[in-house]
């Protein structure tokens, strides 16, 4: 079982990276809040899950052990798997979920895609006391990292149709974008998602 990789980026993308180590590139696929602390290049060391089904082995990635821990908790309710627990870690960070989950807050859980009123009333009754339980001062401070320009409003909009966003919810939060200043993918990608979750 792979607990944790460290070797160089050789690709780098919203929802997945590929990582040489020593030779052997590993597909890891990542949620946003991952992908915004990682570097262009360079060498990198991320917590694996990994995920075992019939037809593929699946590698999930995370910066820290809190977004492993969230991720884990996540997919150990009923009706939640992998691909589901890391689109909500994409949507949301750790801090602001564990408030969601301890406030018992419906409405903003269940703004989240995928997540409908049914699911975030079962994420709190399952995981309000164990998110109580971990230890949050671990969460580190992210540092803000210049990406390279390019078709930034594509990019931007692929990411949100990979987190279940329609059509037509893309283009309302593309209306609504600021892209003064040379905002880049991840400053335009987080005013998209404020308003989509309004």
């Amino acid at each position: 079982m792979i607990a944790m990789l460290t070797g160089r980026i050789a690709h780098k993308s919203p929802d997945h990276i590929v990582l040489d180590v020593n030779g052997v590139g590993y597909r890891v696929l990542i949620p946003f809040s991952t992908y915004y602390e990682l570097p262009e290049e360079g060498m990198v060391s991320l917590q694996i899950h990994t995920s075992v089904r019939e037809d593929a082995i699946l590698l999930y990635g995370f910066r820290t052990r809190l977004e492993k821990s969230f991720f884990q908790l996540l997919i150990s309710v009923s009706g939640i798997g992998p691909k589901l627990g890391r689109d909500i870690l994409s949507n949301i960070q750790p801090a602001a979920l564990a408030q969601a989950l301890n406030q018992s807050d419906i409405h903003k859980l269940s703004a989240i895609p995928g997540i409908g009123k049914k699911t975030a009333e079962r994420l709190i009754l399952e995981l309000k006391e164990k998110v109580g339980k971990l230890d949050m001062t671990s969460v580190p401070a992210a540092e803000p990292r210049e990406l390279p320009a390019g078709d930034v409003m594509d990019d931007v909009a692929s990411a949100l149709m990979n987190l279940g966003y329609k059509e037509p919810q893309v283009r309302k939060a593309l209306g609504g974008l600021d892209a003064s200043g040379g905002a880049g993918v991840e400053e335009l990608l987080k005013q998209a998602l404020k308003i989509l979750m309004k």
